[in-house]
């Protein structure tokens, strides 16, 4: 029985995001992680020490995160029921995972493209950060699948890679890094010094799970013979670890990304990604959405058996 619970959660909960992705009617715990974030932010990011109050915000909020969710579940586990114990963790790691919910909102830019460019641009600003009134119709195809690859790993192997090391606690850490990172990750006037700590913690956190995505991608896709490839354009994304799964992606569809985005109104040079300056189509991005899928199907599967192996099973 012990075998069994010990990947129960993970099993039910990978059902449960496959099933039903991230309802829009579910209150998600990512959102109350963005109010408190927000909160601090707004009241320590002025005057002097941004540095030193940004990186005070970033560690109680990540350790207080992971103590309350292991204080939480240890009460429960012990004083009331293992079973309502599992029915907790299943839960929380449900709303970890956001692979499902990945794939749709990219596959509905290319099917709002299908209709008319604005509303391809409309769609994709709700996955990326780059100012899309600009983009034309290959940029929003290539920002979309540049996101896939890059929220693989943020959305599902990160997760999964942490809560595999440090149980349900330390994946509900991870989406409270990745979170600041997303809100005040960012190399502008106003984040550059207060969200500083908390974007080296997310790239720190992400370090290895982005080369093991772009390791399943390959391995997956049957092309053991990108991984020269992955090497070579990993290392040439502005981030430490976004251009690995990009870069496994771009050498799989056999195609380009980078090039120049606005954030915020100011222009970013992201070095390109790939060499074949080829239009993107629908088949490119249904040919991702697998590598993806199977990716994912692949790390649930080592993490149950590594849970398994580690539990005597």
């Amino acid at each position: 029985m012990e075998y069994l619970m010990s990947i129960l959660p993970l099993l039910l909960a990978w059902g449960l995001d496959r099933w039903l992705g991230d309802p829009v009617w579910l209150p998600h715990p990512v959102v109350a992680f963005g109010r408190a974030i927000a909160l601090c932010e707004h009241r320590l990011n002025k005057g002097r020490l941004r540095f030193a109050k940004g990186m005070a915000v970033a560690i109680v909020l990540v350790v207080g995160i992971y103590g309350l969710t292991w204080i939480l579940l240890h009460g429960i586990n012990v004083y009331v029921s293992p079973w309502l114990g599992v029915a907790l963790e299943t839960i929380l790691i449900f709303y970890c995972l956001a692979g499902t919910t990945l794939v749709r909102e990219v596959r509905e830019v290319f099917h709002a493209l299908d209709h008319s460019l604005d509303k391809g641009r409309r769609q994709v600003a709700r996955i990326v950060g780059r100012d899309t009134q600009a983009l034309s119709a290959q940029e929003v195809r290539a920002a979309a699948l540049e996101t896939l690859a890059e929220n693989l790993s943020d959305g599902v192997i990160a997760p999964l890679f942490w809560y595999l090391l440090l149980g349900v606690p330390g994946m509900v850490m991870y989406k409270m890094i990745n979170t600041l990172d997303s809100m005040i990750g960012y190399r502008n006037e106003r984040y550059r010094r207060f969200g500083c700590f908390a974007a080296r913690l997310d790239d720190v956190a992400n370090y290895i799970p982005a080369r093991l995505t772009a390791l399943l991608m390959v391995c997956v896709a049957g092309r053991p013979d990108l991984l020269k490839f992955v090497l070579r354009y990993g290392k040439e994304h502005t981030s430490p670890n976004s251009g690995y799964p990009e870069a496994a992606l771009a050498g799989i569809l056999d195609c380009r990304f980078g090039g120049p985005h606005d954030y915020f109104g100011v222009e970013v040079w992201k070095p390109y990604i790939g060499s074949n300056e080829r239009p993107l189509a629908t088949a490119d991005m249904q040919r991702a959405v697998r590598i993806n899928q199977r990716a994912e199907g692949v790390m649930v599967a080592l993490v149950a058996f590594l849970l398994l192996v580690t539990t005597g099973g």
